[in-house]
């Protein structure tokens, strides 16, 4: 694109300088006629090229002026382009600010776009549909490879710790107790222990004479049969009044005891410790480093597989849901309008926003530039229109100087 700028910069100053040379040959020839062999007419040519080589001259010299100094002669008020490099762009960051983005004209523009509609368009084309899922798949999958292992396992590490030392465990305890009551559980447990215990009790006859008579040796002596015999059918009786008996006191009081230990869970402050100093004991990043690992590897695993397999769940999710997104954008008007009306107020809000930003990046870019960089930019995209004033000066000053010299003539003949 510059060079085809270049080429016709080049040709048009060529035209402009090639009418001033012309200008100029005419001039030397009529000069030298008239001096030759004078006719009338030659006057009028001869003041028609003089005049317009002053106005070839006089163009081609503030054209140059704007770029450079003329011939290379610092000339005051030349070279303006590059002298006024810094004001040209703080200027130019200002016409765009106050010309462009403001309230007036951005809005007309901001509140014709209809996002919806070209992102619906473009969707509704299952090839599209196709070119979504398969990028947003690689996006994934490099996504994943460029993670680094430590860091993510680092990081699983330490919300996991900062989740498991979140959790109430005092208040989850105590629900658990309550729920337990609530479903008898507790009771259901006791029935099945009473049996056991009545059995163990059964067996165990010989290791109560035994024992009373390690403790009582004397009673046992006496009648050391006969009291364990009681002492064991008492137990025995006792259990299976408990089996019997659903109100018995013994299953009141274990419900009233969980209750109690239940509500304790959550008031006392020693199981607060206590359960404080099992979160530090046992939740800490040494001891949860190898689950997280093994769970990082393992996700990680999973997802790279997913993404491999022609038909994954992972796949057919994606495929469903751009579908889903698919249809949505294309029938749901009120949720479309709903987007635009979103994207068209923080488009607007931003634009508004950054309108500073925008000034100074293009004064900070003009500025940067170097002096003659800038010089011929702006000579690579105006100059061939600026070579069509030195073409136009020519000849209007031709035209002019055969106006004067029309009337000059015309006032002394009469």
């Amino acid at each position: 694109m510059s060079v085809s700028k270049e080429a016709q910069l080049r040709k048009h100053k060529r035209i402009a300088t090639g009418l001033f040379f012309l200008m100029a040959l005419i001039y030397a020839v009529m000069v030298y006629l008239q001096h030759r062999s004078p006719e009338s007419w030659m006057g009028y040519v001869e003041a028609f090229s003089e005049a317009g080589m002053v106005g070839a001259l006089a163009d081609w010299f503030a054209v140059t002026a704007l770029f450079r100094h003329p011939l290379g002669i610092p000339i005051p008020h030349t070279n303006l382009i590059e002298r006024k490099q810094k004001d040209l762009g703080e200027n130019l960051g200002t016409f765009v600010k106050d010309n462009f983005l403001n309230p007036e004209n951005i809005r007309p523009y901001i509140e014709k776009l209809d996002v919806i509609s070209i992102v619906s368009n473009w969707l509704s084309k299952q090839h599209n549909q196709k070119i979504l899922e398969d990028e947003t798949l690689l996006l994934l999958k490099k996504i994943i490879l460029d993670l680094d292992d430590k860091e993510v396992e680092d990081f699983l590490n330490t919300k996991g710790v900062e989740l498991l030392r979140s959790i109430d465990y005092q208040k989850f305890a105590s629900s658990g107790i309550h729920y337990i009551i609530e479903k008898e559980e507790h009771l259901k447990l006791l029935d099945r222990v009473l049996p056991q215990l009545s059995e163990y009790v059964s067996e165990s006859r010989a290791m109560i004479r035994q024992r009373i008579s390690e403790n009582r040796p004397f009673i046992a002596f006496l009648a050391g049969k006969k009291i364990s015999s009681e002492v064991t059918d008492g137990l025995l009786a006792f259990i299976e009044e408990i089996q019997m008996d659903k109100d018995h006191f013994v299953r009141q009081k274990l419900t009233v005891n969980l209750e109690e230990f239940a509500k304790d869970l959550l008031i006392d402050p020693k199981w607060n410790q206590k359960f404080d100093d099992l979160k530090q004991e046992f939740i800490s990043k040494e001891n949860l480093a190898s689950y997280t690992e093994e769970a990082w590897q393992s996700i990680k695993t999973i997802l790279l597989e997913n993404l491999d397999e022609s038909e994954s769940l992972l796949k057919d999710y994606l495929r469903k849901n751009i579908q889903k997104l698919s249809f949505n954008l294309t029938n749901d008007q009120e949720m479309g309008k709903r987007i635009n009306n979103w994207i068209r107020h923080f488009l607007y809000r931003m634009v508004l926003k950054n309108r500073n930003e925008v000034e100074r990046l293009i004064s900070n870019t003009v500025e940067s530039w170097e002096g003659k960089d800038l010089s011929n930019k702006l000579e690579l995209e105006v100059g061939k229109d600026l070579q069509y004033i030195r073409i136009n000066g020519t000849l209007v000053g031709g035209l002019v100087g055969l106006v004067i010299y029309s009337i000059t003539h015309f006032v002394f003949w009469l």
